[in-house]
């Protein structure tokens, strides 16, 4: 997407794209390509800012407000810009029982910050989800579409010094 004076657009690339996304569905059922949009967007963007969503909502014909509730539901959509990568790490009882607060604190202190923050350089953003559905195997966090499991301390400076380079 590129944004001038106000105005967001998807690049000629992803306009393309989000017209096959809509023509899969039939004629008045265009919201349901609204995930797909959504991921198209932020994949462009690296968030989702208001004027975004906006423009979702009229490329759907659909009020502004049914994006946001979708946008705001599932944390994989990012409402503020991000960091290169975006650390989610999971806040549930199996993994807190299996050294999360220990491992989370650890890695919040090496990156001096706290969760919903980037750190200064813009590398990393951490972010508090609820599940990432790997509870055997705990501490999780997850960057992008890979999971990082058993962790300790020693295993999130290998990852954070692979990602810093």
């Amino acid at each position: 997407m590129t944004e001038t004076q106000n105005t967001v657009e998807f690049t000629p690339e992803r306009l393309t794209k989000a017209q096959e996304i809509i023509a899969r569905y039939p004629e008045g059922r265009q919201k349901s390509a609204l995930l797909p949009l959504l991921h198209l967007a932020q994949e462009q963007w690296g968030w989702l800012s208001p004027e975004v969503m906006d423009y979702v909502a009229r490329m759907l014909d659909i009020q502004a407000i049914e994006v946001y509730e979708v946008a705001t539901f599932y944390t994989m959509f990012h409402l503020d810009p991000v960091g290169k990568h975006v650390i989610e790490y999971c806040r549930t009882g199996p993994c807190c029982l299996m050294g999360g607060e220990e491992v989370y604190d650890y890695l919040k202190q090496k990156l001096g910050i706290q969760a919903g923050e980037t750190t200064p350089d813009q590398k990393f953003t951490l972010k508090e989800v609820e599940c990432l559905a790997a509870c055997g195997m705990g501490p999780v966090f997850q960057i992008r579409e890979q999971y990082y499991m058993h962790l300790t301390k020693e295993r999130v400076d290998e990852i954070i010094e692979e990602l810093s380079k």
